[in-house]
């Protein structure tokens, strides 16, 4: 087991190393620049700026330097702690990026155990009594928690929230607390708003791991080894627990690596209806103006956090599996 996770630790790095130059090239493929862009929109506003002044800034930027020089004066200063200058911002991009980041993976966490914590229960309900009415009821909530997009339920929870109770859950805190210091009023206000993106994130996934925990767990209860367990005895809710249900997870811990970037994906509508400092919104935004530096570092810490989660995910998954460590064994 150790000599596998030190060679999964060394392949990191190769494939970290070759998702930074895709990152890199797949950000140049758009046509022009960043400061195309920018002189577009001066031009939008009725304004005007002279051919010296592109230049200088281009020169500036390093933006008349062929891509790839651009990229290896990025990739060594991020080896140094320095991932370059966002061009929108004007600033460090290590001064915009990792408040945003380690927001996205608190809430990455909170709505994993909150969607497992409902969804396992409801999963292996439906699979011991499948076709029962409660099977019938977790259906049809799950198919339309999968059919509502997250954008429109977080519209529907914030007018409710606001109509219903007087509650302003946009942001992360209210404008009274944006720069007070830390305080327990500024803790309740800052849970008063954090619910909102984990309930409307978390039940998108939660309709989904569901159906596939249902789907699972039904295929291993009418497996041999089920059968010679019951026969030997043991209660119904132990073997259902020892067996089956943990044969059923191995997708799910299998997958967990790839938490982080669904939520990203997910979240990035629904981060911007709820005015939510998330990676997703400023990752978009770099895109669209073609700020590489800003959109390469976000591409580059989400790919890492990933690559560290699937070993993670495959770690536990042998931890669990004894088939997998006899395989690995051999």
């Amino acid at each position: 087991m150790a000599r596998y996770i030190a060679y999964r630790v060394l392949l990191m790095i190769p494939t970290i190393f070759v998702i930074s130059i895709v990152s890199f090239v797949i950000i140049h493929l758009p046509p022009g620049d960043f400061l195309t862009s920018y002189v577009a929109s001066i031009t939008a506003r009725g304004e005007s700026i002279d051919d010296a002044t592109i230049q200088a800034l281009r020169n500036a930027y390093g933006l008349g330097e062929p891509w790839h020089v651009q990229y290896f004066k990025w990739i060594t200063g991020v080896l140094h702690g320095d991932f370059g200058q966002s061009f929108e911002y004007r600033v460090g991009v290590s001064s915009l990026i990792w408040d945003r980041v380690w927001l996205t993976v608190a809430i990455s966490l909170i709505t994993l155990i909150f969607t497992w914590v409902i969804a396992f229960p409801i999963g292996i309900y439906s699979a011991v009594r499948p076709y029962s009415l409660l099977d019938y009821v977790f259906t049809l909530v799950g198919f339309i928690g999968l059919a509502v997009p997250g954008f429109l339920l977080a519209l529907v929870l914030l007018v409710i929230a606001f109509d219903r109770f007087g509650m302003s859950v946009g942001g992360l805190f209210s404008p009274a607390f944006e720069t007070a210091p830390w305080s327990l009023a500024r803790v309740s206000d800052l849970l008063q708003h954090v619910w909102m993106p984990i309930v409307v994130l978390g039940l998108y996934g939660t309709a989904s791991l569901i159906r596939v925990m249902r789907a699972n767990l039904m295929d291993e209860l009418h497996k041999p080894y089920v059968t010679t367990a019951r026969v030997k005895g043991q209660s119904e809710l132990t073997l259902l627990v020892r067996y089956p249900v943990r044969a059923a997870l191995n997708p799910f811990v299998s997958t967990l690596g790839w938490t982080l970037p669904e939520l990203v994906s997910h979240s990035t509508i629904v981060a911007v209806v709820l005015s939510f400092p998330m990676v997703g919104p400023m990752l978009l935004a770099a895109l669209l103006s073609q700020d590489m530096y800003l959109a390469g570092s976000f591409i580059l810490i989400l790919s890492v956090m990933t690559v560290v989660g699937t070993l993670l995910s495959d770690i536990f998954l042998a931890w669990l599996d004894p088939r997998i460590r006899m395989r690995r064994a051999n």
